[in-house]
């Protein structure tokens, strides 16, 4: 069933009146007649639209029917990762395992080293799924066994979240049409997000278009493990899928569907755009007017459209059907039908990969029947074995989307990320060695030390058998060729973060750093190099696995001055505020530049809706980020030690100490001043439209988001000016009360 919803807000106006589409779980026409009569009677009764008068709808209507209509009315966030833990529980400390968690940038090779800590064959089984670009897009945590089952436990996302998505595809391919672009490249908007996280390309196909143009997607062959089921046997992908696959899904169809969807864009946008040039009552001279008016005004315009929605509609239809192909496993749904999580316990190893292979795969011939971009979280468990080791040390491996999926380097990394870093025993930094540290992995590295968790840090320099130079003859050459890059990455981190800071992280590179080579291969079969990256991840693993005893605080506790805690706060919020007036074009910043107005329209939505980024714009990690920075500069300038001077190492201890504590108290304020708060002023930037929209919708960002949730303090004694100010010295009086330092 199909209604607009009189309470939810819609995505394209703001307003209430979302459109939602639900199944309703039953297959008896009289049934859904009378659910559907029931959910009328909700819709005419306004005193039943409050959240709270859930329990009592729920004591006249059908269960289905009541979580249909108040599903996502109150603003919560489904909990995936709590999902995945009652599903397949990760191990903890006390069983004696460690978490480890890879950052890095795209390309690096962090899955290639998940799959030699695994032991999978790079042959025949592939997993994880590996390429030169982007592969990882789903967090991929994976627990090393001793013993056996196999187990899985897959978690999607949610159904409005792929709508959504699908809407901005819908909507991107018929802004193309309109800019005269060409129809492959409508198409390849039509099936992949702009921002790569929904590649539904991956589940519906890559169709051709009806021209003489080349093969959609051509130019991203590279992105492919092109041979991953090269062993497949005779019947090839078609073999490894089944042949049930057909009988489920028609490729042909979805192909037809595809296609056909072009023209039907083409005369939406013809629609709209005779709607707007009779509304401005434009003659052929305004013809450049209409066109910028109609470009601003199309993706809302279309939205207001029937014939809009059916289009998602039928893509959305082909994509519950690839989840009908999955025979293997159990499947649970959520009470309106939609996918929520999947599991599968066996002994067979391959049968599990090969499976399992379905929810990761980036193999191009299976394009049309994967449900790769439908996925938010993959969590394994099995005897997995190394080639290199007899045995398997007790570790859960945690890779997320690499660094460099996003195609600007953000100042900081995602709230996700960072608390990621907080919860984990470890954390391994992949890098590639052939060329220097980029942005990316380096505002990692500053996030890490700036929350305290220095301690934690590894380090894993790849594709180190690529280092040929008549410079560089011996391992040693090359390691130390590596090194020395390096050093300029911690003389710029010793800048901004101040020496402890660099001699933390420096102190880590020292004493946990690794060098490998042809990881892409068995290493037993690689010869010298092969060795002796065999060795170098043994010890890798060990260290990884080994125990280490806190570091000592010593006695000595530091005092610091209050004012200074003021300062370190204002010059946080200025230095945010600089960034983002860049950011919304309000004034310009070389470090900063512009974004583009669509973006920031989308980011302006994504805050509206309760989320707390958009791609690599991340307003609130930037404000976190800030702060975490400048009161750890703060700590490093203590007015006086009491219980004695504290040697360099005992200082770093007691500063990590601190930070760590702040840290996990500042995520739920900054969340708070910048989302929660200033919820209804972000749905109000996203209002806006027509001619200079784009600059009121940056005004109101900048006064009645970042202007209120994060003023910088003044010297007036405004409540309002300064209740940021308070917030964070709150915090920190509270952590000094907990960790015995002093505020004077």
């Amino acid at each position: 069933m199909i209604f607009r919803h009189p309470v939810r807000l819609d995505p394209s106006t703001g307003r209430p009146g979302r459109r939602v589409r639900r199944g309703l779980g039953t297959a008896v026409d009289a049934e859904a007649d009378a659910l559907v009569d029931q959910l009328n009677e909700i819709l005419r009764t306004q005193s039943l639209w409050e959240p709270h008068l859930r329990q009592q709808a729920a004591k006249l209507f059908d269960s289905r029917v009541v979580d249909v209509f108040y599903e996502d009315l109150e603003s919560t966030r489904t909990d995936f990762r709590k999902i995945r833990d009652d599903l397949l529980a990760l191990p903890t400390a006390s069983e004696g395992y460690k978490h480890v968690l890879l950052v890095g940038t795209t390309g690096a090779g962090k899955t290639t080293v998940v799959r030699q800590l695994l032991g999978t064959d790079p042959e025949t089984e592939r997993f994880p799924s590996t390429s030169t670009a982007k592969t990882t897009v789903a967090d991929t945590e994976i627990v090393l066994t001793e013993a056996g089952p196999y187990r899985a436990a897959i978690t999607f996302a949610g159904r409005d979240e792929v709508i959504d998505h699908l809407t901005e595809n819908v909507s991107a391919a018929a802004l193309a049409l309109f800019q005269g672009k060409s129809e492959e490249d409508a198409l390849r908007r039509l099936v992949d997000h702009v921002n790569q996280r929904f590649r539904f390309s991956y589940v519906l196909g890559r169709p051709e278009v009806p021209t003489d143009g080349d093969h959609l997607g051509d130019d991203d062959e590279d992105e492919f493990d092109e041979d991953e089921f090269d062993d497949a046997g005779e019947g090839g992908a078609e073999d490894v899928l089944g042949p049930a696959d057909l009988k489920v899904i028609d490729p042909a169809a979805t192909v037809a569907l595809l296609v056909q969807t072009l023209p039907r864009l083409r005369a939406m946008v013809e629609k709209c755009t005779v709607s707007a040039r009779e509304e401005l009552g434009a003659t052929d001279k305004d013809a450049r007017v209409v066109e910028e008016v109609v470009e601003e005004t199309l993706d809302t315009s279309l939205r207001a459209l029937e014939e809009f929605h059916a289009v998602v509609d039928g893509l959305l239809h082909e994509i519950e059907l690839r989840f009908s192909l999955l025979t293997e496993g159990e499947l649970r749904r959520t009470r309106q039908g939609w996918p929520l999580s999947w599991t599968l316990e066996t002994e067979d190893r391959a049968a599990f990969l090969k499976t399992v292979m379905r929810f990761s795969s980036n193999y191009a011939p299976l394009f049309g029947r994967l449900l790769t971009p439908l996925v938010n979280g993959i969590r394994v468990a099995g005897p997995f074995v190394p080639t290199w080791a007899e045995a398997s040390d007790r570790l859960v491996l945690i890779d997320v989307e690499g660094l460099g999926h996003t195609p600007k380097s953000a100042a900081s990394v995602s709230t996700d990320l960072a608390k990621r870093i907080d919860e984990v025993d470890a954390i391994l930094v992949v890098d590639n060695a052939t060329a220097p540290m980029q942005a990316a992995p380096v505002s990692a590295l500053k996030a890490v030390a700036v929350s305290g968790n220095s301690g934690k840090l590894h380090f894993l320099f790849t594709h180190f058998d690529h280092m040929r130079a008549d410079n560089l003859p011996r391992f040693a050459d090359r390691k130390q060729h590596v090194l020395a890059s390096v050093e300029n990455v911690l003389n710029a981190m010793g800048k901004e973060l101040g020496p402890v800071g660099e001699r933390a992280v420096r102190t880590q590179l020292e004493r946990h750093c690794y060098f490998v080579g042809g990881m892409h291969r068995p290493l037993d079969d690689c010869g010298r190099e092969g060795k002796r990256t065999a060795g170098q991840m043994r010890s890798l693993s060990a260290d990884l696995s080994a125990d280490e005893a806190a570091p000592d605080t010593g006695p000595a506790r530091p005092v610091f001055d209050r004012m200074n805690l003021s300062i370190a706060v204002s010059e946080a919020s200025r230095n945010f505020h600089t960034r983002w007036r860049g950011l919304l074009g309000l004034t310009h910043n070389p470090d900063a530049p512009k974004e583009h107005w669509t973006r920031v329209k989308a980011l302006s939505r994504r805050l509206a809706e309760g989320r707390d980024e958009y791609d690599s714009l991340r307003p609130v990690a930037d404000l976190r980020t800030e702060l975490q920075v400048q009161i750890f500069l703060l700590l490093q300038r203590p007015v006086r030690w009491e219980g004695g001077a504290p040697t360099e190492e005992e200082q770093g201890a007691v500063i990590d100490e601190i930070s760590s504590a702040v840290t996990g108290k500042l995520y739920a304020l900054i969340d708070q001043r910048l989302r929660t708060d200033v919820q209804n002023a972000w749905l109000d930037a996203y209002r806006q439209h027509g001619p200079r929209s784009t600059f009121a919708r940056a005004r109101i960002i900048d006064a009645d988001v970042f202007g209120r949730g994060a003023p910088v303090p003044t010297a007036a004694a405004s409540p309002d000016q300064n209740s940021f100010l308070k917030a964070v010295a709150d915090i920190v009086t509270e952590v000094a009360d907990q960790n015995t330092f002093v505020l004077d």
